[in-house]
């Protein structure tokens, strides 16, 4: 299986929430590090984009081996840090054939739908591969862009996220369904139903 190194986004103020959800207890361990273990598994190369918070978290971070970075105009929205993390990542690795793009607020996506996605993705050339709910008539992240789109994702600005790309590329996107629910943690509320999800399957 192809080593595909992976942007984790985790530049949001958190807003909703109240406080920094990168920061939550899960399981064992915060939001942002159980991501991490996660993404781990299936890629060496793990980017992690930071913004809001960013003194908070770093320290945190430190334990791990995932490339920091902090993108200084991250209040400007998901598709800045997209384009800054992306930027960053060929900095280091010009000749990398793609990325997965993953988010740090859904908790439920697990190694081995990532693994699909990768698995999906090696079938064919010029692909972009989305995950889609299992429940939820919806699409969206983790999503994974082959190199074609690399050009159009680093144009991204603004709060308008990579799925307008998959979206003007529709022929050329694969829907690989989760066995876990993509639902992510904006409120208080969201993070309360999700952790009783886990704790119902224990």
């Amino acid at each position: 299986m192809s080593d595909i190194p992976v942007l984790l986004m985790a530049a949001g103020a958190s807003t909703r929430m109240g406080r920094p959800k990168q920061l939550l207890p899960w399981k064992n361990t915060t939001l942002i590090e159980h991501q991490i273990q996660t993404l781990h598994q299936i890629s060496n190369s793990v980017f992690v984009v930071l913004g809001a918070h960013s003194e908070a978290i770093i320290p945190v971070l430190n334990k791990t081996s995932v490339r920091i970075m902090t993108n200084p105009n991250w209040s400007e929205g998901m598709g800045n840090s997209i384009a800054f993390g992306l930027q960053q990542l060929l900095n280091e690795q010009p000749n990398c054939e793609a990325v997965l793009i993953g988010l740090v607020d859904q908790p439920l996506i697990d190694t081995h739908h990532c693994k699909q996605l990768i698995a999906a993705f090696e079938q064919g050339l010029q692909h972009i591969v989305v995950s889609e709910d299992p429940k939820a008539d919806w699409w969206g992240a983790p999503v994974l862009f082959d190199r074609n789109y690399f050009s159009e994702l680093l144009k991204l600005n603004g709060d308008i996220g990579a799925k307008k790309i998959a979206k003007k590329y529709e022929e050329h996107v694969i829907k690989v369904k989760s066995s876990g629910s993509l639902e992510d943690i904006d409120t208080p509320e969201a993070y309360h139903q999700l952790k009783q999800k886990i704790n119902h399957r224990s």
